[in-house]
């Protein structure tokens, strides 16, 4: 292969992807572990999995998992890689979409547990949605579609 294109005889199909067993991880780079740990179990419910040396922990939330690590220079299966929570919030790159049942429920919800949100529900016709951040300033949404 190069190029990611097939080259002549190259057979793509050799291996099936993806295959049954195969989840989605979301990772987000924090500042603070423990604080980030907080928000996520604390105020999105999310459970805590595992943690790893007061460098990262594994949550579940919703049939997802959820990566927090702390940030890192690059290693040697990811050379020239540096990870860094978000520099600047108001530019965004990745956000996590939550749809719900009740946008307006979910929110008064979450507002009571201390998230921070952008604006109240917005209702966009065919959906009602809003946005909060996490304490690094990670976008997330909560949607309610009609």
């Amino acid at each position: 292969m190069s190029d990611g294109k097939p080259v002549d005889g190259e057979d793509l199909m050799q291996t099936e992807f993806p295959t049954e067993g195969v989840e989605l991880t979301q990772l987000l780079v924090v500042s603070d572990l423990d604080r980030s740990r907080w928000f996520y179990a604390d105020v999105l419910g999310a459970e805590v999995f595992r943690e790893y040396g007061g460098t990262s922990c594994v949550l579940t939330f919703q049939g997802n998992w959820i990566l927090l690590v702390t940030g890192g220079g690059p290693t040697k299966d990811k050379p020239g890689v540096t990870f860094a929570p978000p520099a600047d919030p108001s530019v965004v790159s990745h956000q996590l979409t939550i749809r719900v049942p009740d946008c307006q429920g979910a929110y008064e919800a979450l507002r009571s547990r201390g998230a921070e949100f952008l604006t109240p529900p917005v209702d966009w016709g065919s959906e009602i949605r809003c946005f909060f951040r996490d304490p690094d300033g990670h976008l997330l949404e909560i949607s309610e579609v009609r």
